[in-house]
């Protein structure tokens, strides 16, 4: 079994990154050949600073060997290290029905909040399939938000095998349906895209604020609240430390709990689910020649199976 996950340097990783991403991809590195890739091709619809982009990539890379990638179990690359990505991307977007992409949640989504869209974020479905199609993937880990664009994989894999012939592995999505939507402290999803993000790391003033600013009702300690289980501490500590959470929520529930104190547990129970990572990352911060090693032998085994299976897309449709 082979598994495919990418995550974009467009900003610092976080809870949300991780629970839906992260943490399922590198529980699955026991169980397959695993390839996980940087995606700064993908970041490029949204981040235009070069050299933000260049120290981005780079905490990405630091950030997921700290939190347990182990580069000896999983294919761990920059996804610009593999150009032959961009012409199977070409090659898949003549196939691919407009429609099938004006469809698409995460375009329709930025479209509607007024974030400025381009050309490339419409058709980010299409550079995807060809993220997962060219190392033949059988299985993709994404959260629920990431499924569509598994599922516009498959159509536009089958619309090519009918059109040329058996060609590409039709991938499976993966889903952590207990974690797989992380909100953010405003209530909506957790993405970098609204600024309501809780970095996996960082330092401790800033996080601790970040956790205490969590908007929560007026209603005081000593009143019950019947839906603790609305709370977005409570659902934070739930994804962190479900038993706290269930407790903490049972206690709001019956009342005499107050605000300030479930948040303070929230981020205690936070800072602590991180702390073994922290220490890896500073160990890593200090070695950037190790970091960069891994990528190279990453991209430099990632780019032989990309090779192989784009010649045979190329064969299969009349290029060759």
């Amino acid at each position: 079994m082979r598994i495919l996950s990418g995550i974009q340097p467009s900003g610092a990783l976080h809870l949300g990154n991780y629970f839906g991403m992260m943490k399922p991809s590198i529980e699955l590195q026991e169980q397959g050949e695993a390839f996980y890739f940087i995606a700064d091709y993908h970041s490029m619809t949204s981040l235009f600073d070069a050299e933000q982009r260049r120290r981005n990539t780079h905490e990405v890379a630091l950030d997921f060997l700290a939190c347990g990638l182990d580069p000896k179990r999983a294919v761990f690359f920059r996804q610009s290290d593999v150009p032959e990505v961009c012409e199977l991307t070409w090659i898949l977007g003549t196939l691919t029905p407009m429609g099938l992409l004006e469809r698409c949640h995460s375009f329709k989504d930025k479209a509607a909040r007024g974030i400025p869209v381009n050309s490339g974020l419409f058709t980010y479905p299409v550079l995807m399939a060809a993220d997962i199609l060219i190392y033949d993937s059988n299985v993709v880990p994404v959260g629920q938000d990431q499924k569509q664009h598994v599922e516009v994989t498959r159509d536009i894999a089958i619309k090519f095998n009918q059109a040329y012939g058996d060609t590409f592995v039709i991938p499976e999505p993966r889903i952590r349906g207990d974690v797989a939507k992380v909100p953010g402290i405003d209530g909506e999803k957790m993405s970098k895209s609204y600024g309501n993000t809780i970095e996996i790391f960082g330092s401790e003033k800033t996080l601790r604020k970040k956790v205490m600013s969590i908007k929560m009702d007026s209603r005081p300690p000593e009143e019950p609240k019947p839906d603790a289980d609305q709370n977005l501490a409570v659902q934070l500590l739930r994804v962190i430390n479900p038993e706290a959470g269930a407790t903490f929520e049972e206690q709001l529930r019956t009342g005499g709990l107050g605000y300030g104190d479930l948040k303070k547990r929230l981020f205690e129970a936070y800072w602590e689910y991180f702390a073994k990572a922290r220490e890896k990352r500073a160990e890593l911060e200090a070695n950037p020649d190790y970091v960069n090693q891994v990528l190279a032998d990453g991209a430099a085994k990632a780019r032989t199976k990309a090779r192989d299976v784009l010649q045979r897309a190329r064969k299969a449709c009349g290029l060759e």
